[in-house]
């Protein structure tokens, strides 16, 4: 995948992640961030337990990214002390 489309997964796994996790967004370069480290995350996550993680820029690794950001904001949210509304 190229960076754009690094960046784009990242900013919409991010956006729906904080959605889920606190139902407001963290703003738009902290849910880019986190939407990019929780597709890492995520794809670390499928790859340990034998799935596949992210397979280039399609539903199935938006849902893979999702899933890990929302593990990268809850964790973000415990260690910050953030509550989630």
């Amino acid at each position: 995948m190229s960076v754009i489309s690094w960046i784009v997964l990242g900013l919409v796994a991010g956006f729906i992640g904080s959605k889920i996790v606190n139902k407001s967004g963290q703003g738009f370069i902290l849910d880019i961030v986190l939407g990019i480290v929780g597709a890492v995350a995520g794809g670390v996550i499928f790859s340990f337990f034998g799935a596949t993680g992210i397979t280039g820029f399609n539903i199935y690794s938006l849902i893979v990214a999702v899933i890990g950001s929302v593990v990268v904001l809850w964790l973000y949210h415990a260690i910050t002390g953030n509550r989630a509304a």
